[in-house]
């Protein structure tokens, strides 16, 4: 049996975030994967579909010029686009393995179980260490209805070789916004179906009944207040139905209702590690129930938002941490985003929050369509909502959407972190004009 210092499950972005600094630390380390190495974001996530979307993007920015500087519109051709996204994901899982194995770290393939809070099982390895780190990640969920395995997953969406003529989301979340935006810019016919009139209940509804408006006009077809109870296969296409009078036929459908934990196969209750809906229980210092096991990444359970970042974030954390005790672990303001033309981003203190406590707090609503920076390239919408925390006339939280909004948000996001007053922030100056030289005009 090999004995390690650390032994990490899960060789996605927080596990290989983690191995590498305690490695170059002296430690025995070793990493076991079971799918992917790499993880979701680089293989099925999050930069495959921004691949996707940089297609969207071009597309919608020739659109708003039509007339006005350019003459045709480009259009997207799928079967070459996902040729394009595969040059970025099909590389990943050797090359993420093999840098662990050049870097002199043990990696094991295969499913995990723990066997006691020192030993663990990899198909016929046994393998003990002093601590164990968890870091295995999400799984897309399911709706645990009749006809429920007609319905393929994100990881399907985003390794589709041919566009479907139709499709439909079943799930009003991030995913189903980002999805439905590149699909129906590549040309299909899509429908969005919700179990009730409020997606992205995180941000403001104005906001996102502006998202909505803008991708009816470009095509998709909400469909709120829904729940789907049936779906049948009907020759080569499927039809879902609600019972209220709901038929919907399309080609292929997707289930884009949440993502739920990978913590239910390791052995981890019959252990001691405590887990809840949203994943494992970790105190500040990412240590489980039991003392010698860590977890961290989209597996906890936490109000932060399971983001990649975040997850490197506490791997950077957890490094120190394995290391040498030290203080809990203190997370800076965290920006959100939905992709698509236009795009939704939030940081900070909600709107929603602000609003319930109007004595400390202004908003000051922006309407940016008419400002230089998106008249020139002609966007539908740009507008923002900046709270200011009126004691300090700081800039403590702010929603975006436009076609920009990724970009101003990080800037934001850094303005929140330096606790930078809305004087220090007209006191710089950015290259104009630009969507920085247009934060003076924010608060």
């Amino acid at each position: 049996m090999k004995k390690y210092d650390v032994v990490i499950i899960g060789g996605g972005p927080a596990g290989l975030g983690l191995a590498y600094p305690l490695k170059s630390n002296g430690q025995k380390v070793a990493v076991v994967e079971e799918n992917l190495w790499g993880g979701t974001c680089p293989n099925r996530g999050c930069d495959p579909k921004k691949v996707l979307l940089s297609a969207v993007e071009a597309k919608r920015k020739g659109e708003y010029l039509v007339e006005k500087g350019i003459q045709d519109t480009p259009a997207i051709k799928w079967d070459d686009l996902m040729k394009f996204e595969k040059t970025f994901t099909a590389p990943v899982s050797v090359g993420s393995k093999q840098g662990l194995v050049n870097a002199g770290i043990d990696v094991f393939d295969g499913h995990a179980e723990f066997e006691s809070a020192n030993i663990l099982s990899v198909g016929s390895d046994k393998i003990e260490s002093d601590r164990f780190v968890v870091a295995t990640g999400q799984r897309p969920g399911r709706l645990n209805i009749d006809g429920d395995e007609l319905l393929q997953t994100s990881t399907d969406f985003l390794s589709m070789d041919h566009l479907p003529k139709s499709l439909v989301f079943v799930g009003g979340g991030y995913i189903a916004f980002e999805f439905a935006a590149i699909a129906v810019a590549a040309g299909a016919e899509v429908h969005l179906i919700h179990h009730n009139d409020r997606p992205l209940k995180g941000f403001p509804k104005d906001g996102v009944d502006e998202l909505i408006d803008q991708l009816k006009k470009q095509g998709v077809q909400f469909h709120f207040n829904v729940n789907i109870n049936k779906i049948i296969k009907d020759n080569s296409e499927i039809e879902l139905s609600d019972g209220q009078g709901l038929e919907l036929k399309v080609e292929k459908g997707f289930v884009t209702a949440g993502r739920r934990p990978n913590d239910d196969t390791l052995n981890l209750n019959q252990i001691g590690v405590e887990t809840d809906q949203h994943g494992i229980k970790v105190n500040d210092h990412l240590q489980t129930t039991v003392e010698n096991i860590y977890a961290m990444g989209d597996v906890v359970s936490r109000k932060q938002p399971k983001l990649t970042p975040v997850s490197g974030f506490e791997a950077q954390y957890l490094s120190n941490e394995l290391l040498k005790y030290g203080d809990g672990i203190t997370y800076p303001a965290i920006p959100t985003l939905v992709y698509g033309m236009p795009k939704l981003a939030q940081v900070g203190l909600s709107v929603e929050e602000a609003q319930k406590q109007a004595d400390k707090y202004d908003i000051n609503k922006l309407d940016m369509t008419g400002w230089f920076s998106y008249k020139r390239t002609n966007e539908p919408v740009s507008k923002a909502e900046v709270v200011i925390e009126k004691e300090s006339n700081r800039i403590v939280g702010a929603f975006v959407i436009s076609s920009e909004a990724d970009t101003v948000i990080n800037y934001l996001t850094m303005i929140i972190n330096a606790k930078a007053t809305m004087s220090e922030v007209q006191s710089q100056i950015f290259a104009y004009p630009t969507e920085a030289s247009d934060l003076e005009y924010f608060g």
